[in-house]
């Protein structure tokens, strides 16, 4: 006669654990239960019996750190404090190079989010521009996922861009060494970008390692190159991207603060000469800086460019550390005799340009009219000739209609 089998003292004391474990997990939330749908319930079964991994159990108990020494880090200050923490989640991520970690939410348009903010704050991580694929892993029923970020670059590679990043810092820091003033930085920043780096369409475009490394980007590389600079210097600089008036192309520039105010700095446009109108276009290379987009005014800058509504900017009002401003070479009305006398005193202390600009459209229009229609300009060619014995001179002029300014080009 076949004997028949009882489960073992050990098997009875684990039912009855459990069954205990249970009852108290009920007491403690059976509150909560009240009102829960039935699939609440048997999400917390789940989770009960399938508990978050032990990395992801880890993430949820760190400290979220409100500051990262040496950046701003302007788009985290911005985010709820779950935002924070996951970004916090993934900037260790990818500082660590990890293909693949877990972060503490389940949300899509989170993730999309803070990784944006993080690729604006953090020029620095060169290694994950935007032209990478960004992979999610998510789990049913659970609140966090796994994030896989697009790297490139080998480590011989990184070891080259971030030698090449230290090397131009150095330069600009040579460059700046007497200099005690945060505008005269940011011109100093701003002029070595466009003397070093050619406007041109890379792999590398996008970031810093465009810039530093192989000297071409278009306006992300330059943008992110000015916020890099300066954050090692101590200046609050912001990258902002958005959209160009009347082009379906995008747009990438900074944001800096000086004295308490904001102003917008574009060293891509400054590095365009080819937006100049007139016959100095007709220059095999440009003889001057343009410094139009250092400081521009902000309602002649918010014509043509608009930030994305993604996140909210700090508003520009400030027009003093606007270049021309800066320097005398701003005109509110048009006055023949003073912008003759101003352009002598140029030429004076031996300006080989002269550059001026108009607050008013109806002032650049006259003097439009009767320096550049009707050859005005020739005058100051005469004093030039004067000035230095000549016989002839060739000379050109310049136009940024968009920013109401004038070149003469000797």
């Amino acid at each position: 006669m076949k004997r028949k089998r009882f489960p073992g003292k050990g098997f009875l004391i684990l039912v009855l654990l459990l069954a205990v474990l249970c009852f108290a997990s009920y007491c403690v939330y059976r509150d909560k239960w009240i009102g829960e749908d039935e699939n609440s319930v048997l999400n917390f079964a789940e989770t009960l019996l399938n508990p978050e991994p032990e990395e992801v159990q880890k993430l949820r108990k760190q400290n979220v750190s409100q500051t990262d020494e040496g950046h701003q880090e302007y788009y985290f200050s911005l985010l709820s404090d779950e935002e924070k923490r996951v970004y916090r989640e993934m900037l260790q991520g990818i500082r660590q190079r990890k293909e693949e970690f877990y972060l503490t939410t389940a949300d899509e348009a989170l993730v999309d989010k803070v990784y944006h903010g993080i690729l604006k704050d953090h020029p620095e991580l060169f290694w994950i521009h935007n032209r990478q694929p960004v992979y999610r892993t998510s789990y049913p029923g659970k609140d966090y996922c796994s994030f896989s970020p697009g790297y490139t670059y080998t480590e011989q590679e990184m070891q080259e861009i971030q030698h090449s990043m230290e090397t131009a810092f150095q330069e600009i820091c040579v460059q700046t060494a007497d200099m005690t003033d945060d505008y005269e930085k940011i011109k100093e920043v701003y002029t070595y970008l466009i003397d070093t780096v050619d406007y041109v369409s890379t792999e590398d475009d996008q970031n810093i390692a465009g810039v530093f490394w192989k000297k071409q980007a278009v306006c992300a590389g330059y943008a992110r190159a000015v916020q890099y600079i300066l954050e090692r210097f101590g200046i609050p600089c912001i990258y902002v991207e958005g959209d160009t008036a009347g082009s379906t192309e995008g747009h990438a520039w900074n944001i800096v603060r000086l004295d308490g105010k904001y102003y917008y700095v574009d060293a891509t446009n400054g590095d365009q000469p080819e937006f100049l109108e007139g016959d100095a276009v007709e220059l095999l290379e440009h003889k001057t800086t343009m410094y139009d987009y250092l400081c521009p005014f902000p309602e002649e800058y918010e014509r043509i460019y608009t930030a994305s509504s993604e996140f909210p900017v700090p508003e520009c009002t400030a027009t003093d550390k606007n270049f021309y401003v800066l320097n005398q070479g701003c005109f509110e009305n048009y006055d023949r005799q003073d912008l003759y006398e101003y352009c002598q005193m140029r030429l004076d202390n031996g300006a080989a340009v002269v550059r001026f600009k108009f607050s008013s459209q109806d002032a650049y229009n006259e003097a439009y009219r009767e320096w550049i229609q009707e050859s005005y300009i020739n005058h100051i060619a005469e004093y030039y000739l004067q000035m230095y014995g000549m016989n002839s001179v060739e000379y050109h002029y310049g136009l940024l209609e968009n920013m109401k300014t004038m070149y003469f080009m000797f």
